[in-house]
């Protein structure tokens, strides 16, 4: 059974940092692209950040280039996501997932509530 399980979201305020993590089991980590969602109250979810399994190559959403960084540690089955400079757009529930051909594979998980206010 497939569980991903993110953590690290919290209350920052603006220009802040969190670090959100993301732990996969059920899944043979290494064969995915890994990917970071989020969805803001009313909004449709949307794709943050991807990082690929074979070269590490990442992607990112216009809106968070230069202030997000994704990676992943393979001995740990985890994808992170590095925020900086957050902004009260931010504020979203943020979510991971695998991909395969572009889209994501499986349920989501519970994700974790990320809150830019001062």
């Amino acid at each position: 059974q497939v569980q991903l399980a993110e953590s690290g979201g919290g209350l920052v305020q603006p220009g802040g940092s969190l670090r959100l993590s993301c732990a996969a089991s059920g899944i043979t980590f290494s064969r995915y692209a890994m990917s970071w969602y989020r969805q803001a109250p009313g909004q449709e979810r949307e794709l943050v950040a991807m990082i690929s399994n074979i070269n590490g190559v990442t992607s990112y959403a216009d809106s968070v280039k230069g202030r997000f960084t994704i990676s992943r540690d393979s001995n740990k089955n985890t994808v992170y996501l590095q925020m900086s400079s957050l902004k009260p757009e931010d504020t979203a529930v943020y979510y991971c997932n695998a991909m395969g051909s572009g889209r994501p594979l499986y349920h989501w998980g519970q994700g974790t509530q990320v809150t830019v206010s001062s």
